[in-house]
């Protein structure tokens, strides 16, 4: 496996990882204010390795794109990700997030930095019927059209994000993720005070784990997306966001108990086949 693959490889296991933490956050803590408390964290950790390692923050144009991903890829997605999933199944979420390779393809396109491969559009597709095998319950679709709404958003803004940090060029990742994520945090939790959520700290030993864990991964991740995008296509990078479920399900099954259907296993096997033809096979 190359290094891009093994990068990958984590950016997939962490993310994968970070349903339970959220899961936990979400417990004791109102949506918005954790998503918030979660990048405000991430962004002091940021902060912490610029300053030891003496990194240079972006300037001019760079620095406006490093918001702009920051506002994009952590404020607008994950705020309309996280108020969605008061309402909606996280099944349901991970069938219209499989949308996000797809969503990534044709905006790169639009923005003339990738070219419109019939490989690469089937592989989309097939994500997307993925996911629809090992997430969708027909009794998980009551809910409102407004929460739909605001999923499909989150996958245009994550989509839009992944595309605008190959705008960025090649500066240290550390530094675009420190303005980024400071850019976003703020804006959660701005955000999250107009709408009269309660910014307090969590009280339960369980929960404070799980923010201290999702602020950690949060880093890694996000460094490891940053490498990728870096080296691969656009269209390319967005698949990790597509493999994360199929590894939380597996965490599930593992660690939970979790009942592993028959469709679970094909879906999470056409997942990797669309992961394969979309993000591993060589053009």
């Amino acid at each position: 496996m190359s290094g891009a693959g093994v990068v990958f490889a984590v950016a997939v296991l962490v993310g994968g990882s970070n349903y339970v933490g959220v899961r936990y956050s979400n417990r004791e803590l109102d949506p918005l204010w954790g998503a918030g408390l979660r990048f405000a964290l991430a962004a002091v950790v940021f902060g912490l390795l610029c300053a030891a390692l003496r990194v240079a923050l972006p300037r001019g144009r760079a620095l406006a794109l490093a918001v702009l991903y920051g506002l994009l890829g952590f404020a607008a997605a994950y705020g309309c990700l996280y108020w969605a999933m008061e309402e909606v199944p996280a099944g349901i979420a991970a069938v219209v997030l499989a949308v996000g390779p797809l969503l990534t393809l044709l905006l790169a396109v639009a923005h003339r930095l990738e070219r419109l491969r019939l490989r690469a559009l089937v592989a989309a597709l097939v994500a997307i019927a993925g996911s629809v095998l090992i997430f969708f319950q027909p009794g998980e679709t009551s809910f409102g059209l407004g929460s739909l709404v605001l999923l499909l958003l989150a996958a245009l803004f994550a989509s839009e994000s992944v595309v605008v940090t190959k705008s960025i060029g090649p500066l240290d990742p550390l530094a675009v993720n420190l303005v980024a994520m400071s850019a976003g945090g703020v804006a959660l939790v701005a955000v999250a005070a107009l709408a009269g959520e309660e910014l307090v700290l969590p009280a339960a030993g369980k929960t404070q784990v799980a923010v201290a864990y999702l602020g950690l991964a949060t880093v890694v991740l996000f460094l490891a997306i940053l490498h990728l995008v870096q080296r691969w296509p656009a269209s390319k990078v967005a698949y990790t966001f597509v493999s994360m479920p199929v590894v939380a399900v597996a965490l599930g099954v593992l660690v939970a108990g979790e009942e592993l259907t028959a469709t679970t296993i094909v879906g999470g096997l056409v997942v990797c086949a669309a992961v394969y033809l979309g993000a591993v096979k060589r053009d």
